[in-house]
């Protein structure tokens, strides 16, 4: 086989609470996330030095090398193509990991599950600091909550299949330097489980359908990125502001300096959420 493909969906982390652990296999994070319709592309072929190009320029991703690593001493040539921004909280660098694991294992014939594929890219985001979430999320596709600790790819879904949702990107927020930092992730803890808590409560209330449910995960979102003070772009306080005043709903992708509404603004992209999971092309 000369080239294999794969492509792994974004992933928008509204909620999220560190979960510790020497074992990077089970170190991971509890929260609520979905999967949108635009996402990451790669292609992998044999070639005579390991090399990685994104968007057409050679990049240094260290957790894509780390998966390369984990998985072959071949050299291979890894091309992504990314139609979301990195670093904004889309889950980009997950994406990649997914999705250069998926296709090395095609284009090598290593017969590895999905599964063993998906925790190799988690065990290299934990390793590099890049995410803690988005891989599970990416590998299970869907609007989903997770509460299940020591389980990296387990989520609940909450049932939201469709819908648009509206974003904005400023600027990137290291991720790397959030869940490195010890009273960060205090803080971060405290205002996730009190989140959780209240998402439980949302999946047990039977008379909230589908959109309102959306909504109140959205309010959930906003508060819990105050309680962290992961909010504190004044940029994106201010916008989130400005389409609550005009009827919306709103919050801070985790983790980036950007807003994501289930309604359309000013200068806004569109992506839908998406049941799509990573998959081979």
């Amino acid at each position: 086989m000369k080239s294999a493909k794969a492509f792994s969906p974004g992933n928008v982390s509204c909620i999220f609470r560190v979960i510790d652990n020497k074992n990077p296999l089970k170190k991971h994070s509890l929260g609520v996330g979905f999967t949108v319709d635009k996402g990451v592309y790669v292609s992998v072929k044999l070639s005579k030095k390991t090399s990685i190009t994104f968007n057409n320029k050679k990049w240094k991703l260290p957790t894509v090398v780390s998966v390369v690593n984990k998985l072959t001493d071949t050299p291979v040539k890894v091309k992504i193509k990314s139609e979301l921004p990195l670093g904004a909280g889309f889950g980009v660098t997950g994406a990649c990991a997914l999705s250069t694991a998926y296709a090395l294992n095609k284009l090598l014939g290593l017969k590895m599950s999905k599964e063993k594929l998906a925790m190799v890219a988690h065990t290299a985001e934990v390793e590099n600091g890049t995410g803690l979430g988005d891989v599970g999320g990416e590998f299970t596709g869907g609007f989903n909550a997770k509460f299940t600790r020591g389980k990296a790819l387990e989520g609940v879904s909450l049932g939201i299949t469709n819908g648009d949702i509206y974003y904005k990107f400023f600027s990137n927020i290291s991720t790397k330097k959030v869940i490195n930092s010890k009273t960060k992730k205090i803080k971060i803890n405290k205002a996730g489980d009190k989140a959780l808590k209240s998402v439980k409560k949302l999946i047990n209330d039977k008379k909230i359908n589908k959109r309102l449910r959306l909504k109140k995960i959205i309010e959930i979102s906003n508060g819990f990125s105050v309680d962290s003070g992961l909010l504190a772009d004044k940029k994106v306080k201010k916008l989130i502001d400005k389409i609550e005043s005009k009827g919306g709903n709103a919050s801070m992708i985790m983790l980036g300096n950007a807003v994501f509404s289930d309604t359309k603004f000013l200068g806004s992209r569109k992506v839908k959420i998406s049941k799509r999971s990573a998959h081979l092309l």
